[in-house]
């Protein structure tokens, strides 16, 4: 079952139950192969074949919301209740969870941009840094990996841009890349790797989330470009053999967040005092402090935010379970102090993330939007 809204209406996540992670071991256990213990709250059906979709944006709310854009995928709504994102729910993190199996406290991929220890610079997720290994960043065997060493056929349909980036490495390795660039080639080619038996196909489509954060999800740009979704999901599942199962997920939601709603940290000196680094994304900030200034940190971003967002030291973020079990070279990837937004406020830092007040739609936070997310078996 998902958690139960937690402090300021957040969906906590449901890690080892029914969260992103969960899903491989999940169709493991389905395809006869199971990596462990099943996830105690996500029994699928046997199968000798798989196919994951992931579609990069689309949170259960916006579907329903939504489901006249999407009839295909909204009439498969009810037959499985939602899973949830990992925190923050943000795409490298959710990605890395959906290959690894893991809690982002596990795997370390603890944010679109994340403190790399020992230095002041931070990781972009997305683009990487050539100077970061991700087989040292995310040491653990991936579960698709695992799955191939035990004679299963994994492979991952996506952008050729994809192949060998630090986050395909980080979270997909294991599985053979299959890179195509277009809706076609990518129906073509997922079809082609799930002949195979047995064997999980996953495929991506990260066009919903552009366009999420371009125009915003009350745009009609963004329906328009669900309704191609729903009629990519639909062409796969009429293009497979029925005896292949078709799970379509997401990684998160989204909300979009107003001109009004917006707090920007330049404009906000006070809030610099003390910060070396600011970190995370527009919705889920991590707070990087110096030496003894954790405490007037934590102080001066709770009294200027209040009910705006939720304020925790990385002590309180981890006994709340928002990222899992966190693995001691992890722990200083996370803020000193982390700030999840409320409603539809967003943090901005345009000083270091200019390009943050550009952007329409948003996610990172435990709102519901953003956090529950779709589980569609076909």
């Amino acid at each position: 079952m998902t958690q139960p809204p937690g402090p300021a209406g957040f969906v906590e996540p449901a890690y080892d139950c029914r969260s992103l992670g969960d899903l491989v071991p999940a169709v493991a256990e389905a395809l006869g192969h199971p990596l462990g213990a099943a996830p105690s709250g996500l029994t699928l059906p046997a199968a000798s074949s798989y196919v994951v979709f992931l579609v990069d944006g689309m949170g259960t709310e916006l579907l329903r919301r939504y489901a006249h854009s999407a009839p295909f995928l909204a009439s498969l709504l009810d037959e499985q209740e939602p899973m949830t994102a990992g925190v923050p729910s943000t795409t490298a993190t959710s990605l890395t969870s959906l290959g690894t199996g893991l809690p982002p406290g596990a795997h370390g991929l603890v944010g679109f941009t994340s403190r790399i220890p020992g230095t002041d610079s931070l990781l972009n997720a997305l683009a990487w840094d050539r100077s970061v290994d991700p087989v040292a960043w995310q040491p653990h065997p991936t579960a698709f990996g695992r799955l191939a060493a035990a004679g299963v056929t994994v492979t991952a349909v996506n952008k050729r841009e994809f192949r060998g980036s630090g986050l395909t490495i980080a979270a997909h390795r294991g599985a053979e890349f299959v890179g195509a660039d277009r809706v076609g080639e990518r129906i073509a080619g997922v079809v082609a790797a799930s002949s195979q038996r047995p064997s999980l196909t996953y495929m991506y489509d990260g066009d919903l989330d552009w366009t999420g954060h371009k125009f915003g999800v009350a745009s009609s740009q963004w329906l328009q470009q669900l309704a191609m979704v729903d009629a990519e999901a639909e062409q796969l599942r009429e293009t497979l053999p029925h005896d292949v199962r078709l799970v379509v997920v997401a990684d998160h939601g989204m909300i979009d967040s107003p001109p009004e709603s917006r707090v920007d940290v330049a404009d906000h000196p006070e809030l610099r005092d003390g910060l070396v680094l600011v970190g995370g994304e527009a919705r889920f900030r991590h707070l990087y402090a110096r030496g003894g200034a954790v405490d007037d940190v934590f102080a001066a971003w709770r009294a200027h935010l209040g009910t705006r967002a939720e304020v925790l030291t990385r002590d309180e973020a981890i006994l709340r379970g928002w990222f899992g079990a966190v693995q001691p070279g992890v722990r200083p990837r996370l803020g000193d102090v982390v700030v999840a937004c409320t409603g539809d406020t967003a943090i901005l830092s345009t000083r270091d993330f200019p390009y943050e007040a550009t952007l329409v739609g948003l996610h990172g936070s435990l709102t519901p939007a953003e956090m529950l997310i779709p589980l569609l078996v076909s």
